[in-house]
């Protein structure tokens, strides 16, 4: 065997020298991948153990793609399947989100309309066997794997589902999964329609113009697009979203790249199917890519006010190169340019705060362009909304109580005791429900630990090696105290924002997906002042103008 690795290290080597011997750069080439090939060629002869040359050559190829930009990588076979459903939205499968919750694999979201919840599973069923091997060891990749197959074929899952002692059986017969871009639209007040765009993988554009002229044909004045947290996708799906705002012929993103085969101009190709109704798009720091574009291009010709906060600057085009053994190579081949001039990229995709999001660019490095009616508007990374919406930031007391699965398993036991709940926009848990919530809770013996905590733990810690601790632990205890009272009463002082999240949670048992959607919206701040600029025409043409 390693002589067969030997040889073909040798005539890589020598196609090597031969292909790459024209000029002193290609000589570079040639020379590193020489090293490179002989360096491995001794560690495969002389290293001790047998070498796992699948998994060194993968760790090697990851290493060096790691000091590009984040977005080149490395595409085995084993993972293609998996990145063609990243990028189309189709698969063979059940149709549902599987994930882990108190270490147990478990459906999170049945898609309504395919197999799983036309099967009659539910949020919170815990997957024990699929097709009779236990599965409690496996990792959700392995999970998903299994259940996914070509469409028409049969697997069974084993089941254990709250309330009930006895575990059972459930045959679903896999099919193909598309999955929708449009995650919900509906008619906000009887003004203002609302459309959430949470995909760019196919049909994309044809979701959003059959939500707009749905909207319209119900009375639709001003239309909201939230582009919150969508990660983007498909160039093409830009381009058309963008054309249903945007008249035919118009430019909405250029790329320009190394090759000069990459420069290219994109322009709405289709006729518009509305180019004056008054148009609030909702961004955040999770809008990305495709997302971004369509953000940047209804600003830059002043086409709909955007509201939220900085998008994550991600302008980097994407191409995949076919290498052998059916692996992918997916490499950054050009930058995406909006019409005002702007690159959508960060000026360093390297500096991110810890959600991912574009960090403070200073001034000086940022460059002014102008959007068609002449605004001021800058480039250095992603998209600047007109009108900046800091979101509701919650405490770490409730993100944990969120973190623990403590509201997927009181949400679970709510379900199983009220069959039925008002309409997603309409329920509201009473003050005695929220009340039988909070008991629960405390029943728990649930420690809230905060970051308070953590430096209270810090703090006695050096006091004690600064050997200050004697003269303090009177001030430390108090200091302990009074974070435990403002604890104890954190669920009832700050009601409003763990009910809202409690009643999402609630409403995902019965109206899944989209009625967390429905539910949310109405109590969102963006979506409020969204509604507020568009009922007000004056103020809407003001920020445009």
């Amino acid at each position: 065997m390693k002589k067969i690795i030997s040889g073909l290290v040798v005539l890589i080597v020598a196609f090597g020298l031969f292909a790459f011997s024209v000029d002193e750069y290609q000589f570079e080439i040639s020379r590193n991948l020489n090293i490179f090939a002989t360096l491995y060629r001794e560690l495969n002869t002389h290293y001790v153990d047998e070498l796992p040359n699948e998994k060194i050559i993968t760790q090697g190829i990851n290493a060096m793609l790691s000091s590009l930009d984040p977005y080149t990588s490395y595409i085995p076979e084993s993972e293609l399947e998996s990145y063609r459903t990243s990028t189309t939205g189709e698969y063979g499968g059940i149709g549902a989100v599987v994930g882990k919750r108190d270490n147990i694999n478990t459906i999170l979201m049945p898609y309504v309309g395919f197999p799983a919840h036309k099967s009659g599973l539910l949020i919170g069923d815990q997957i024990v066997k699929i097709d009779g091997k236990d599965v409690k060891d496996d990792t959700n990749s392995q999970i998903s794997e299994q259940l996914k197959g070509h469409p028409g074929t049969k697997l069974v899952l084993t089941i254990k589902r709250l309330g009930q002692d006895e575990s059972f059986d459930v045959t679903i017969t896999r099919e193909k999964i598309v999955i929708s871009n449009v995650a919900h639209y509906e008619m906000f007040n009887d003004k203002v329609g609302y459309i959430r765009l949470s995909d760019f993988t196919t049909n994309a554009g044809a979701e959003v113009k059959k939500a707009l002229q749905e909207l319209k044909g119900k009375g639709a004045k001003g239309i909201i697009l939230d582009l919150r947290d969508n990660p983007g996708g498909l160039l093409e799906e830009a381009i058309k979203v963008a054309n249903v705002f945007i008249p035919q012929g118009k430019e909405v993103v250029s790329t320009r790249g190394k090759v000069k085969s990459w420069d290219k101009q994109y322009k709405a190709p289709y006729q518009v199917v509305d180019k004056d109704i008054p148009l609030a798009v909702l961004t955040s720091g999770g809008t990305a890519s495709a997302a971004e574009i369509v953000s940047g291009v209804i600003q830059d010709y002043d086409r709909g006010v955007l509201l939220g906060t900085r998008t994550f600057g991600k302008g980097l085009v994407q191409a995949t190169r076919p290498l052998p053994y059916n692996a992918q190579l997916k490499v950054t081949t050009a930058k995406y340019y909006i019409p005002s001039g702007r690159c959508i990229q960060a000026i360093d995709y390297s500096i991110k705060n810890e959600d991912g999001s574009v960090k403070t660019i200073p001034d000086s490095l940022k460059v002014a362009f102008k959007t068609k009616s002449g605004r001021t508007v800058y480039d250095g990374g992603g998209i600047k909304p007109d009108i900046v919406i800091t979101p509701r930031e919650y405490s770490s007391l409730l993100f944990n109580i969120v973190n623990d699965n403590l509201m997927f398993e009181y949400a679970g036991q709510y379900y199983l005791k009220n069959k039925t709940i008002p309409a997603a926009r309409d329920f509201h848990l009473t003050d005695v429900e929220y009340k039988e919530f909070v008991d629960w809770l405390n029943g728990k013996n649930v420690s809230f630990s905060s970051q308070m905590d953590d430096a209270i733990v810090s703090l006695e810690k050096m006091a004690r090696k600064e050997q200050y601790h004697q003269g303090m632990e009177e001030s430390l205890e108090n200091l302990k105290t009074k974070v435990d009272e403002i604890k104890s009463s954190y669920l009832m002082t700050f009601q409003d924002e763990v009910k809202l999240m409690l009643e999402q949670e609630i409403v995902s048992r019965y109206y899944f997906h989209e009625g967390i959607i429905e539910s949310a919206i109405h109590e969102d701040m963006a979506v409020a002042k969204a509604v507020e600029v568009l009922n007000d025409p004056a103020e809407y043409k003001k920020i445009l103008n």
